[in-house]
């Protein structure tokens, strides 16, 4: 007989941490919990003082990184608010940070975006982590916090891949080690040929990822090596998923003729996600011999669908899409 698991539940955070202040700010200074996000963030980071005051505000945590440079940490136990997001920058301005951790229970769509666009748009020398904190119990276990990053700058993520990757390099298989190397190549096909798309982090895995303007909407090159088939796929995740790709669709043929293409459009029922993909079909992402012919491809299809996509995503507007579903009721 198979032997019976427990089920893994999330555990509601103010169960266990009443008031961010008075609870959960003083459980993350300690030494033994703040290793816990220097795990996860790949720092070293020392506490230099809680509830700091500056002129009109308090801040919640700051620390010293390794290289000394001074980390900001902003807790809250609640979704993501414009609010939080305005604390953290006069913050940063106001206690002469390099670095800004801004904790929360959820991120909102336009607060991920809002720190992802601070990263790519500041100094290289600032940086700004968004990240999600959950606990979890089985059964009537001790519960365990976990901290999943949401944002963070660029550098920062080929920094942490890579160090992974040559821990791990000698336990991948051959199909992974064959996946990165294709995007290794394909990287370098995109900086010699000028391409206006932004470098992905190659991994040892079937895809690579774009970001398109907001969190919500993510741009996908495939590798389907069973298949003999490689795809460029948009991906909407959220609560809003179905409003947004119905938005969109309703722009099929108009969309479909600037891509000079025929679209699979799929709504996954009972998910918080769709997609919409082209499919070069007969292609098989094993032959390295034809790389280059897929390099060109995928470069040429994803640049086509950033120039096709990326105005319509920032263009619109659920309330539309609301009222024609209120006029067919």
């Amino acid at each position: 007989m198979a032997e019976e698991l427990a089920k893994l539940k999330a555990v509601e955070l103010r169960k266990v941490w009443p008031d961010e202040a008075q609870d959960f700010t003083p459980w993350l200074a300690k030494a033994e919990n703040l290793v816990l996000l220097d795990e996860t963030l790949d720092m070293k980071l020392e506490l230099e003082g809680v509830e700091i005051s500056g002129e009109g505000f308090r801040a919640d945590i700051l620390c010293k990184n390794e290289d000394d440079s001074r980390v900001l940490i902003e807790n809250q136990l609640e979704e993501t608010d414009h609010t939080h997001l305005g604390q953290i920058l006069t913050y940063a301005a106001g206690l002469d940070v390099q670095t800004v951790i801004w904790i929360a229970k959820k991120f909102k769509d336009e607060h991920r975006a809002a720190l992802d666009r601070l990263n790519e748009t500041t100094d290289k020398h600032f940086q700004y982590f968004g990240v999600e904190i959950k606990v979890w119990q089985i059964g009537d276990s001790a519960r365990a916090p976990q901290f999943d990053v949401v944002s963070s700058p660029n550098d920062w993520s080929r920094t942490v891949i890579q160090n992974s990757q040559r821990e791990i390099i000698k336990d991948l298989s051959e199909i992974q080690l064959q996946y990165k190397k294709f995007w290794d190549e394909f990287v370098q096909y995109l900086s010699k040929n000028n391409s206006p798309l932004s470098p992905p982090n190659p991994q040892p895995v079937g895809q690579v990822s774009f970001p398109l303007g907001k969190a919500a909407f993510t741009l996908y090159a495939n590798l389907r090596s069973q298949a003999k088939q490689i795809r460029v796929r948009l991906t909407i995740r959220g609560n809003d998923a179905k409003k947004q790709f119905h938005s969109l669709k309703t722009h099929q043929t108009e969309i479909e003729k600037e891509l000079g293409a025929s679209l699979k459009w799929e709504e996954l029922q009972g998910k918080e996600s769709s997609w919409i993909a082209l499919e070069k079909s007969n292609t098989d992402p094993t032959n390295e011999a034809d790389w280059p012919n897929q390099h060109k491809w995928f470069a040429s299809k994803l640049e086509l669908f950033e120039k096709v996509f990326r105005p319509r995503i920032k263009a619109l507007n659920l309330a539309d899409y609301e009222a024609e579903d209120e006029d067919d009721e």
